[in-house]
């Protein structure tokens, strides 16, 4: 047992210490494309995992993400611009005070948005979780549309439907992979927790666990919370990202996505939302070939804008079939796992026959 947990903080500590000299060397000599989309990853499991302790968790089907995006996005963005870029754009509308001089460091603006954010989302809880399944998830996306309508029409706030431009591209490897550890962190803390066995009672029947003495109003409170937190610390780092935000972006179909990779990777793991997360955003731009045509020297395929979409879908459909539970299920990555599977298993084979092989013929 000591030599297994010995070796488990060995394994630990190399893949960190790879994934920091991959992310030095991302940043230095790899594409800017790639580099944008490695982001785009890391943000998407942040959110993948921020929805998963609300959906897989605890339970409540919500559909209210892209609003607590929303939330956190404009809140970085608009402590993050420079009075002067404020001035240019809000031309037409003045932006309000404080707000146009405001201008704070980007870790400071980032938790400023995810603590806004869950505000939000308890000001949301209170009124919305005493709803259960369909109900919930309907009030949850019409709460997010009314966060975007509003962000609509808030011009002295937000700018309105013209959005912010010239945010400041803040936003890099260390800062988003940074932050998705930073969550995953605390949300497997928080999982493994006395907090989080009450999560998954509550997921599991909420009678029986209102009857063992679990307050529901307080844990799913929580979990709503601590899900909108990160949500916002996601949408704010995606924000500044991308450099420029309206309102249309953040609109439910935002949330599908982010629910389609907590499906894909297994309602109740936290490792399985990361992996999807990578696996759903490369799918993605690998398959950008099938809304272009493509030259085979003696024939040409028309592409046809929509068709990477529905390969897409029929793709997942596919893996579906084969993983209902998705790719991990309610199962978290663990080195013992690993090291048990098939393939590292086969792989051990194959490399002590050629030690043997090897001392056979010296």
């Amino acid at each position: 047992m000591a030599e297994q947990k010995r070796r488990n903080q060995i394994l630990t500590t190399v893949s960190i210490l790879l994934l920091l000299g991959f992310i030095y060397f991302a940043e230095n000599y790899l594409d800017l494309y790639i580099v944008r989309i490695l982001n785009v990853c890391a943000i998407y499991a942040i959110l993948g995992m921020s929805m998963n302790l609300i959906n897989g968790f605890t339970g409540l089907f919500s559909l209210g993400h892209a609003g607590f995006m929303a939330v956190g996005a404009y809140t970085t963005a608009l402590l993050t611009m420079p009075p002067a870029v404020k001035q240019q754009i809000f031309y037409l509308t003045p932006l309000i005070k404080p707000l146009d001089q405001m201008n704070l460091a980007f870790p400071l603006a980032l938790l400023v948005g995810g603590l806004l954010t869950a505000l939000v989302g308890s000001m949301i809880a209170a009124p919305v979780l005493r709803l259960k399944g369909d109900y919930l998830a309907i009030a949850t996306l019409g709460f997010a549309e009314i966060i975007r309508v509003v962000f609509t029409n808030t011009q002295s706030i937000t700018n309105g439907a013209l959005g912010l431009k010239g945010i400041p591209a803040l936003t890099n490897l260390w800062w988003s992979f940074g932050t998705a550890a930073f969550t995953l962190v605390v949300l497997l803390s928080l999982i493994n927790s006395s907090y989080g066995r009450a999560l998954k009672a509550i997921r599991e029947d909420e009678t029986a666990a209102e009857a063992m003495g679990i307050n529901l109003a307080k844990h799913k409170t929580l979990s709503f919370v601590t899900g909108a937190f990160f949500a916002g610390i996601g949408g704010g780092l995606l924000g500044n990202l991308l450099g420029t935000i309206d309102p249309k972006m953040f609109s439910f179909m935002f949330t599908f996505n982010i629910l389609l990779i907590v499906v894909l990777g297994g309602m109740g793991s936290l490792t399985g939302s990361i992996i999807s997360a990578f696996i759903v955003t490369f799918a993605n731009e690998y398959l950008r070939f099938l809304d272009e045509s493509i030259n085979l020297g003696f024939f040409v395929l028309r592409g046809k804008v929509g068709m990477r979409s529905v390969v897409f879908s029929a793709t997942l459909m596919f893996v579906v079939l084969f993983y209902r539970h998705g790719l991990m299920g309610s199962k978290e990555f663990s080195w013992d796992r690993l090291l048990a599977s098939r393939v590292c298993q086969r792989m051990q084979g194959c490399f002590k026959k050629r030690l043997l092989k090897g001392g056979y013929d010296q």
